[in-house]
């Protein structure tokens, strides 16, 4: 009451608070929402279809069903709301796809053991040619109702769990519950450019739903195999080329492989390890139509580790040849600035 609007004439703030009172309410007292709001948060409840309780109208009646919850009182909205069609909750499935089929898209078809609409029944839990009937400890109202002191407050119905009806007879197939445990295959394709995290909603494929009410939906959950060459960060590939000293110094036109195929790259003379390239448009398609990235590689210089004495007698020969050149020089002459740079601190 507080933030009644009444109380609080011209105030937005009231007003927005008031509204979020309401959807809290709305979303704890039903199954489903509730469900949906543990496992996506307010996001899952927007992609569900939920946009709140709307106008003022809706707002105090869902009030209304506050003050019946809390003293007993009943009102016709919760109880044609319990009485009425019931969505199938929503289902999640975690699945595992590889580093190219993650970049340029798939298809899979997956098993999954879920709880369909009884066809028999058609989810009303009734044998064929039966009805639901009043709940006889409290009557149709879902609620029983004790005196405490001066108050009276109410609990859920023990023997209907609150829905103001019984099964008498129920069906032979789901024995009462509405829905049978079933297996199915269901399809998945899977757009190019997903990583790891990527949500997708298969709307109709969750839990059936019971009393005519819709099925749930079935958000799969997308998790990205590692690759041993390639590496990602968005819509970009990154990745490391081994390559000889003799190519980085004497300059090499090669092939690398991309996601995409080989491209060729021109790697020009004196080229250093760690020195990176980019190729444009070798990256990931954009999910939301906007180009393809771009692949960065990054040169790692190969040493030789095991020459022979040819081989060595040739980089001696080659060493002599960049001292007589001056190339040398500049090394020596770093190495002795960074000396006296040393000594002159601790000395």
């Amino acid at each position: 009451m507080k933030y009644h609007p009444d109380r609080n004439p011209g105030d937005s703030e009231a007003e927005n608070i008031f509204k979020e009172c309401t959807e809290a309410y709305e979303v704890l007292s039903d199954d489903q929402k509730k469900q949906i709001y543990d496992t996506y948060g307010h996001e899952g409840l927007k992609n569900s279809g939920y946009q709140g309780p709307g106008n003022f109208e809706d707002i105090f009646s869902s009030f209304g069903d506050i003050f019946g919850d809390l003293f007993g009182f009943g009102s016709s909205r919760s109880q044609s709301r319990r009485n009425g069609p019931i969505g199938g909750n929503d289902l999640r499935y975690d699945i595992r796809i590889s580093f190219m089929e993650a970049v340029h898209g798939t298809s899979k078809e997956v098993e999954l053991s879920k709880r369909e609409t009884c066809w028999t029944c058609e989810g009303s839990g009734c044998r064929p040619g039966h009805q639901r009937q009043t709940c006889p400890s409290c009557n149709g109202r879902g609620q029983v109702i004790r005196s405490q002191g001066f108050f009276q407050l109410s609990s859920t119905c023990p023997q209907c769990h609150g829905e103001g009806s019984i099964i008498t007879d129920p069906c032979d197939d789901c024995h009462g519950s509405g829905l049978v445990q079933k297996t199915q295959k269901v399809s998945i394709s899977i757009p190019a450019g997903v990583d790891t995290g990527a949500r997708m909603r298969l709307k109709g494929e969750g839990e059936g739903g019971r009393r005519g009410g819709p099925s749930g939906d079935l958000y799969v959950i997308i998790d990205v195999e590692e690759h041993e060459f390639f590496g990602r960060d968005g819509d970009n590939i990154y990745c490391r080329l081994p390559i000889s000293m003799v190519d980085v110094a004497l300059g090499v036109k090669t092939e690398v492989v991309t996601i995409h195929g080989t491209k060729k790259l021109t790697i020009s003379e004196g080229s250093q390890s760690g020195e990176v390239f980019t190729l444009r448009g070798e990256g990931v398609k954009n999910l939301r139509g906007r180009g393809r990235g771009d692949m960065f590689v990054e040169l790692q210089v190969k040493i030789p580790t095991k020459l022979c004495e040819e081989q060595k007698k040739v980089l001696r020969e080659f060493d002599t040849l960049c001292d007589k050149h001056g190339q040398n020089k500049e090394n020596e002459g770093f190495f002795s600035k960074l000396v006296n740079e040393v000594m002159g601190k601790t000395g």
